[in-house]
């Protein structure tokens, strides 16, 4: 109502506040509110923090893939390395061999 009054009256914040005997960051921040959300997005509960809470438990089934997978993937990680060294300490013989 403090919002619909000040647009269609065209009041400032403080001449607003003053009517409706609230402070007027607390207008310009219904204002906000309002302006983004529309008359619905006032009614919502916005006390205290946002819980970041912990965070939701995968199934076991996932983790259990998961886990899986960083295993094997840690495996293939290695096994190309090796396969790199193997590959350029080749190249280096076949090179001392050409000279």
């Amino acid at each position: 109502m403090v919002v619909e009054t000040m647009h269609r009256e065209r009041l400032s914040y403080c001449e607003a506040a003053r009517q409706f005997d609230v402070d007027d960051k607390r207008v310009a921040a219904w204002e906000r509110i309002y302006l983004e959300e529309g008359s619905e997005g006032l009614y919502v509960e916005r006390r205290g923090r946002k819980s970041t809470g912990r965070p939701k438990k995968l199934p076991q089934k996932v983790e259990e893939d998961l886990i899986a997978e960083v295993q094997r993937l840690r495996a293939e990680n290695a096994y190309l390395k090796n396969l790199q060294a193997l590959v350029l300490e080749d190249e280096r013989r076949q090179h001392k061999k050409r000279r």
